[in-house]
């Protein structure tokens, strides 16, 4: 039996950003898939972030993972989403290609010299003392302390279109049969979720006059290693559904499992089938769609919005009668996909298991759905469980350090009952949490951990120094000259009495630092980025002020820790209903307690009085 010091299982994107964090932080790791073909694969939309998730993969390239770099690497178009909003809610998206993404992070993984990458379906996980043992569908075994699962939607996965079903995994990849078993022997509880795709269609089919083009912006990608622009390579169109479409819809749902009842999983509220958003917003007579490529070396392109379960006869009158889609062809019939997956609310906010010590969970496992909220899952899964080997205290991000301590802490607190998928809307610290400055909040931990390297560090260190520099200069005194006369009077300002500050001017004036740059020529060897994060902390100073308040405050209550032990049942004044979700989330402080549903204002007031007791005594 061959022994390693951590596995992880599964290497999809959760289990990819795992293993490589266990694998630099100096363990000998070993990554299983069920196939090779399957690492990192991104089986329904072919893109990475959007809306908040694009903060999820900055903040995972800040901690030193690999999400960001190989986003950047194979992006095929990149956009910012929510321009036109405030910074707190802007995020980036890639459109990657498809198939280059698998190839460059399956490379990053052969090339890791701690990895090895190993094909072999687990079927058993088994405890030997400290030591879980994992067994193979052809019976090689493997030990190790440490194990990270990550099986994303491959647990006794069923692939359904129409009255079809078939026991299968993603785009026909095979599935986990026996795993699930296998850890309801451990203990665990599982549940039933289930996700879909849209159809694929031939890019020569499509008339592309009919619809709108998607241009790319001109900017920077996730990574903070990557310098420049993305290069736009492609572009996205956005259509839109028929009375038609719905029309067909309507007539066939009998035949649509995801309404019938046939799909027994439980389906992501944030992104339905078409069928259900035909259903659920009955007063609507169209639905935005966006058609995208999959990759460069082919003509395959997806139709985002477009998930469904109907029949293939049905898709096919579906589609042709979408504006654009008249004479498609369909290349791969969209398809919904039920698996088994556990109550996140069974983990720690480590990801650790609460009753396995060295077993942790990460990605859709837990419940999440997307490429981003599982790699982000996954790196803290891998770090925690490097952590762990090495008998140092575990990293709980907290929800005012980023949107990672938001997603975890809300699975691991509230649990999930759909696929939970991150929102900016989630984030009560959003302003904080921002896009732009995921490196400025994350990377110290990363480098105290051991995953970001050297040239990443001296990176951010010299951010840091030119930031500092440029807050200098705009702390200096300006003198009040003709020019400066001048400047406030074409802002329709009244013209100071004395010297200014070029701060001062920011927060006085309708302006940016960008104004300043053009008008008085100062600060032309920054670049962009740099001074637009000086320009959001000047601009929203008051508002980040107050914010920081707020975290302090909401602090307070994570400084009170409750002991692991804590008899939850023997106090007098918490309702019973209090009681039993204290028992089975036994949360680590009165802040995360305050965060179960089903525990009020009330009982958290008797819970801190025992804690503090309890402390005493």
């Amino acid at each position: 039996m061959e022994k390693f010091d951590a596995i992880v299982i599964g290497a999809g994107h959760a289990g990819c950003e795992a293993g490589l964090a266990l694998a630099r932080m100096g363990n000998k790791t070993l990554l299983l898939t069920i196939s090779l073909d399957a690492v990192a694969f991104l089986a329904c939309n072919p893109s990475i972030g959007g809306t908040a998730k694009g903060q999820l993969v900055s903040e995972i390239d800040a901690l030193g993972g690999e999400m960001g770099i190989i986003a950047d690497k194979t992006a095929l178009q990149i956009r910012m989403l929510n321009r036109g909003k405030g910074p707190a809610v802007q995020s980036l998206r890639v459109q990657a290609d498809k198939n280059a993404y698998h190839m460059e992070m399956k490379k990053a993984l052969e090339k890791e010299k701690n990895l090895t990458l190993r094909q072999g379906e687990v079927v058993d996980i088994s405890l030997d003392g400290e030591n879980k043992i994992i067994t193979t569908k052809v019976g090689l075994k493997y030990e190790a302390k440490a194990v990270v699962l990550a099986t994303g939607v491959y647990l006794e996965s069923e692939i359904i279109i129409g009255k079809t079903r078939e026991k299968t995994g993603p785009n026909g990849f095979k599935n986990s049969q026996g795993l699930s078993s296998s850890l309801q022997k451990l203990g665990l509880e599982l549940m039933r979720f289930k996700t879909g795709t849209p159809v694929r269609v031939h890019r020569r089919s499509v008339d592309f006059s009919k619809m709108e083009e998607q241009v790319g912006d001109d900017v920077c990608g996730f990574s903070y290693l990557k310098k420049g622009k993305i290069e736009n390579k492609e572009k996205c169109y956005l259509t839109y559904t028929t009375s038609k479409t719905h029309e067909i819809i309507r007539d066939n749902l009998d035949k649509a499992p995801a309404i019938s009842g046939e799909i027994v999983g439980v389906g992501p509220r944030y992104c339905p089938s078409i069928e259900t958003k035909v259903v659920r917003f009955a007063d609507k007579d169209r639905h935005q769609l966006f058609l995208e490529p999959e990759a460069e070396n082919t003509d395959e392109m997806y139709l985002q919005g477009f998930s469904t379960s109907m029949p293939a006869d049905i898709q096919k009158e579906m589609v042709e009668s979408v504006i654009g889609l008249e004479n498609a062809e369909i290349m791969r019939d969209a398809y919904a996909i039920e698996y088994d997956c556990i109550n996140p609310t069974e983990l720690n906010p480590t990801l650790e298991l609460k009753k396995i010590k060295g077993l942790f969970f990460a990605g859709q496992i837990n419940g999440t759905s997307g490429y981003e909220e599982a790699g982000a899952q996954g790196i803290v899964a891998g770090i925690n469980a490097g952590l762990y080997l090495q008998g140092k205290e575990m990293l709980v991000l907290k929800r005012s350090d980023a949107y990672i301590g938001v997603l975890i802490d809300d699975i691991v607190t509230k649990g999930t009952n759909e696929p939970y998928r991150m929102m900016t809307s989630r984030a009560e610290y959003r302003l904080k949490l921002r896009q732009d400055n995921a490196d400025l909040r994350l990377t110290d931990i990363g480098r105290r951990v051991g995953l970001v390297s050297d040239e990443r560090y001296n990176i951010f260190l010299e951010k840091k120094r030119k930031m500092k520099e440029i807050e200098d200069k705009l702390s200096t005194k300006v003198k009040l000259d003709d020019r400066l006369i001048e400047f406030y009077k074409n802002h329709d300002e009244s013209v100071p009495k004395e010297s200014v500050r070029y701060r001062d001017m920011l927060k006085r004036v309708n302006i940016d630092i960008f104004d300043i740059k053009d008008y008085f020529g100062d600060f032309q060897n920054y670049d962009n980025d740099i001074l637009e994060k000086v320009n959001i902390n000047i601009k929203y100073e008051g508002y980040l002020k107050q914010q920081e308040e707020d975290i302090e405050k909401a602090l307070l209550s994570e400084k009170i820790l409750i002991p692991e032990d804590f008899d939850y049942l023997s106090i007098k004044g918490l309702r019973q209903e209090a009681k039993e979700k204290l028992m089975k989330i036994r949360p680590l402080n009165i802040g995360q307690a305050s965060r179960i549903s089903g525990v009020s204002p009330a009982d958290i007031s008797v819970l801190s009085i025992y804690v503090k007791k309890a402390k005493k005594g």
